[in-house]
């Protein structure tokens, strides 16, 4: 007679049910109850909100600096991927360390390092101020800061797949006649998309509700540097709970569109 071994974990009823609660519990409760607050306001009034010109510039600038910011850690990150994987090197471990430095970091001590480098009395902005550019309180400085915290997204999510990537199958393909190119589009790249897109959607999602490192390099002038996540925080500072909880919704909806869009848009790669 066959032995019956128990599984590791309870059964997928009670697994689920676990998993359910706790996401309530962190994740849907107060998503939802940022939705009821926003319930406060009429439906005139929530579209005056965030139909305001001071909030649809904050919606862009939010939206397209950690878009910019993803896709230039997309480019850099792969690159570095790349080196740590298939290169042994002198500090090889201290670039491993660096990278995860953003996750340790405090974003408030990474926005003044990056605010004193940056700004005109800084060594880099004084530099780039005699080249006739401003880095420091523009979108430039705000997408520097950006791309700074969400770099280890990309880089740890390609690292392992690199790994696994067989080097056997890159040589064969060369020994066969295959050009750098041609290896690259047919072997590596549909290997790495699907985590491509991963680690640019993380770092697309920790851009976009950024908020430490990038006050204080942003400048924060209304319609011109001024990011959604700290328009909220002027809303609660003027006790306007609804019109802070409005913003809150409409920048939820936005991130889940675009972040739902990416995970179909890989779910599709996989499947080819």
């Amino acid at each position: 007679m066959a032995r019956r071994i128990s599984p590791v974990i309870p059964g997928f009823s009670l697994t689920l049910g676990y998993s359910l609660a706790y996401l309530s519990l962190l994740v849907l409760i107060p998503l939802a109850a940022m939705f009821i607050k926003a319930l406060d306001l009429s439906w005139t009034q929530f579209w005056a909100i965030v139909s305001q010109p001071r909030t649809l510039a904050a919606l862009k600038l939010s939206f397209g600096t950690a878009f910019a910011a993803a896709l230039l850690n997309g480019l850099v990150g792969t690159l570095l991927a790349w080196v740590l994987v298939r290169y042994r090197f002198a500090g090889r471990k201290v670039i491993e360390a660096m990278i995860d430095l953003p996750f340790a970091l405090p974003t408030a001590v990474a926005g003044i390092a990056l605010t004193a480098l940056y700004a005109p009395a800084g060594p880099i902005g004084k530099l780039a101020a005699e080249l006739g550019l401003k880095l420091a309180y523009t979108p430039i400085g705000i997408m520097l800061a950006l791309t700074f915290v969400t770099m280890p997204f990309v880089v740890r999510t390609l690292q392992p797949v690199l790994a696994d990537i067989p080097r056997e199958v890159e040589e064969a393909a060369a020994c066969l006649g295959a050009k750098p190119f041609q290896i690259f589009r047919h072997i590596l790249l549909p290997a790495l998309l699907p985590a491509w897109l991963t680690g640019f959607a993380l770092a697309f999602a920790r851009g976009v509700g950024e908020y430490g490192s990038v006050i204080f390099i942003a400048g924060n002038m209304p319609l011109k540097t001024e990011i959604l996540p700290l328009l909220i925080i002027v809303k609660l500072d003027q006790y306007d709970y609804a019109g802070a909880a409005a913003i809150g919704v409409l920048m939820l909806l936005v991130s889940f569109s675009l972040l739902l869009l990416i995970n179909l848009l890989q779910r599709q790669i996989s499947k080819h």
